[in-house]
């Protein structure tokens, strides 16, 4: 089960829940802002959150995610590249707002690992380092759900900026072709600032 929570903090930005919906547990991704939010929103459920996965280290991805990783007893993890990212105000962006925001504990993940419930290892994520936007960014894969979390790899059904620190847009244009494109054209690409799109769609769009 997938729910979406769009979040305002400076920017506004698409939450995800993946939950398994005999459990009641899951991942959140990319908790962007209002931690109180999307706190209750995991209550009302009855959820059991067991990581905090985030794609990349912009502060409007993660700004959330220390409070929640109190609340919630959840562990934050990032792909192991991307964790600089976190603890540099310049890199993750948030020094040029208001409240500079770092995160200082966290774990890390490696490409093609493996995210797995604790008591249904049947209900998992795949980690695809997807480079481009940042350095470290990664897509979460389901293929049960036939969804990807992409972060910011798209965006407004396009490639995502790379005009920030570390982003490559020739980088992000081979990982699109050579590792989003590769995938079954009927996987929904789930971003943090646009409207769900199939891969199918997408490349309608990119390869006309």
């Amino acid at each position: 089960m997938i729910k979406e929570l769009m979040v305002e903090g400076v920017f506004a930005e698409n939450t995800y829940f993946y939950i398994d919906s005999h459990s009641k547990a899951g991942f959140i991704i990319d908790p962007g802002a209002q931690a109180g939010l999307i706190y209750d929103t995991v209550m009302q459920n009855g959820w059991h959150i067991e990581r905090i996965l985030l794609t990349h280290g912009h502060f409007d991805h993660f700004g959330a995610a220390e409070i929640l990783r109190e609340k919630l007893a959840a562990p934050i993890f990032i792909y192991h590249e991307e964790s600089r990212y976190l603890t540099d105000t310049a890199l993750n962006l948030s020094g040029n707002t208001m409240q500079p925001i770092v995160v200082k504990h966290y774990e890390e993940l490696s490409d093609g690992e493996i995210i797995r419930l604790r008591h249904n290892s049947g209900f998992y994520l795949k980690v695809i380092h997807t480079p481009g936007h940042t350095p470290g960014s990664v897509t979460y894969y389901s293929p049960e759900e036939k969804a990807a979390f992409v972060g910011d790899l798209f965006y407004q059904h396009g490639p995502g900026l790379t005009n920030f620190p570390g982003g490559n847009r020739n980088v992000l244009e081979n990982t699109i072709i050579n590792k989003i494109f590769t995938l079954p054209d009927d996987t929904l690409l789930l971003s943090g600032h646009s409207s769900p799109i199939t891969i199918g769609e997408e490349k309608s769009l990119l390869l006309r």
